[in-house]
């Protein structure tokens, strides 16, 4: 459980981080060519679900696989 919450706060701060980021070369961007700054919520909310989807996809499969192992074992192959 801590391995998912942990992937969550990740994923989704990973997310919130990439949004800002493309927004704002976007932003820089739009106002070299002259052009207007316009904003797609859908876009935002697309990218920003795929950033978490995968965070936790990624997260959780290799904890579960690690919390299925003997400890004695996991520790033996390191």
């Amino acid at each position: 459980m801590q391995f998912l919450v942990e992937s969550i706060a990740l994923s989704t701060l990973g997310g919130i981080i990439g949004v800002l980021l493309g927004m704002g070369g976007t932003w820089l961007a739009i106002s070299r060519l002259e052009m207007p700054f316009a904003l797609s919520p859908g876009v935002i909310l697309l990218g920003f679900s795929f950033a978490v989807a995968i965070g936790v996809l990624f997260g959780y499969f290799p904890a579960r696989k690690a919390a299925r192992l003997n400890p004695i074992d996991a520790l033996r192959h390191e």
